[in-house]
C-alpha cells in the first residue's frame, strides 16, 4: 500500500487532532516524523515538521474530512445545532 503526504504540522497537537479525526472515519493514516519533532523542536524546518500521510486510494475522502466539506463528513463537533 502506498501514502501520500497530505499534511504537515510543526507541533503534535494538531498533528494529532487531524489524525483522529481521520481515524474516527476509518481513513488508513499515521504520523511520521512525530517524535523526533516532539523531542527536538528546532529539527522541524529541516525534516519538513511531523508529516500526516494517508493511503492514496483514501486520499480525496481525507482532504474532504480535514478541509470540513459537510456534504462528505458528518458534524462531529458534539455540540447540539
Amino acid at each position: 500500500m502506498r501514502f501520500m503526504i497530505i499534511r504537515t504540522y510543526d507541533n503534535y497537537i494538531p498533528a494529532h487532532i487531524a489524525l483522529g479525526r481521520l481515524q474516527e472515519e476509518f481513513i488508513n493514516c499515521f504520523l511520521q516524523d512525530e517524535y523526533t519533532v516532539t523531542i527536538d523542536p528546532l529539527l522541524s524546518n529541516a525534516i519538513g515538521g511531523i508529516k500526516l500521510l494517508v493511503a492514496e486510494t483514501q486520499v480525496e475522502r481525507a482532504l474532504d474530512i480535514l478541509n470540513g466539506h459537510p456534504e462528505q463528513v458528518d458534524d462531529v463537533s458534539g455540540f447540539p445545532s
